[in-house]
């Protein structure tokens, strides 16, 4: 009996005996993965960079000080010579007053000239000679007097020579005053931009308590005056840096050497180059407690020696009144003034 062959079975496809859960998971450890990957390769193209340290920072605001400091100077400069003119304002203020009423005076005498002359005569020409102020008419002048008898001619001159004088000091105050208000103008601008850079510097400075050092005891045969200079400015150890000041508690560069001084009966103008005019140049070899030290090309700082490569000066804003090296900063000279 013949043996019946079976058609081949067919299999039905096999299921997947992975737990569902297991793809998610793959997933999220394939994702942890890349996004690890992705941070080391960020950390290596953009590295971390250190903050500066107050050091560096104090570097870079003695640098930008270096560039406003000339202004500072400047703006001492100008009030010096404002004061300065001020004074010579009053002085010519006091001179003018008498010849105002010299020259008033004058005029009352030669009324009576020119009234004798007012029917006939050269009565319109003296009074053009009398009012006239333009400069190159001493040819017209002479050619009047000339009409004139001897006695009224004197008296005409009289007149002219007074008022000449007056128009002249006349002429200097108005000058003066017309530069004082341009001087005025100029401060108040400075001024402005000097507090605004300040301002802009003293945000950036570190919030650090500065530490000063009082004077060393200075040895050494010094004179008098210089001594009291010393003394005067190492007591100021501390004080504020304010520009434009000269004490008695706060003070600027050249502010601090004119307190210094003054205490000792030497008067130096507030301003660094001015103080590079008084008393003589010596030279660093030569350099003695109570010399002015001097920095940089166009002498925009100034300190008082002290010896043994240190001095007292006021540095800058932030930086109270102290003692360091003179070293710091490229040395102008030295100049002796007692």
């Amino acid at each position: 009996m013949p043996v019946a062959t079976m058609p081949p079975h067919r299999h039905a496809p096999e299921r997947s005996t992975a737990r569902p859960g297991g793809a998610r998971r793959f997933a999220r450890r394939l994702l942890t993965l890349v996004a690890a990957v992705a941070v080391g390769a960020g950390t290596l193209t953009a590295p971390a960079y250190a903050e500066p340290s107050v050091d560096e920072i104090e570097a870079q605001i003695d640098k930008q000080w270096e560039q406003l400091e000339p202004t500072i100077e400047q703006y001492n400069k100008v009030s010096v010579q404002l004061k300065t003119n001020r004074e010579k304002a009053k002085a010519l203020e006091k001179k003018i007053q008498p010849l105002a009423l010299e020259t008033e005076l004058a005029m009352n005498r030669v009324g009576d000239l020119a009234s004798r002359y007012y029917i006939s005569g050269p009565s319109q020409d003296i009074g053009a000679l009398l009012v006239s102020t333009k400069p190159g008419t001493l040819a017209e002048q002479l050619t009047i007097l000339d009409r004139l008898a001897a006695q009224e001619r004197k008296q005409v001159e009289g007149v002219l020579a007074v008022r000449a004088k007056y128009d002249t000091e006349k002429q200097k105050l108005d000058t003066l005053i017309a530069t004082q208000e341009k001087q005025t103008k100029e401060l108040a601008a400075k001024k402005k931009q000097i507090n605004a850079e300040i301002k802009r510097l003293q945000a950036s400075m570190p919030k650090t308590v500065v530490s000063v050092q009082g004077c060393p005891t200075i040895t050494g045969v010094i004179n008098s005056k210089a001594r009291t200079a010393i003394k005067t400015a190492c007591a100021q150890v501390g004080d504020p840096y304010v520009f434009n000041t000269a004490g008695p508690d706060t003070f600027d560069c050249s502010g601090l050497t004119q307190y210094a001084y003054k205490a000792a009966n030497i008067y130096l103008p507030h301003f660094t180059g001015a103080q590079w005019e008084k008393g003589k140049l010596v030279s660093r070899s030569e350099a003695q407690p109570g010399d002015l030290v001097f920095f940089f090309s166009d002498l925009h700082h100034v300190g008082l020696y002290i010896g043994n490569g240190m001095m007292v000066h006021a540095p800058r804003a932030g930086k109270p009144v102290n003692v360091s090296s003179i070293n710091t900063m490229p040395i102008a000279g030295f100049r002796r003034v007692t």
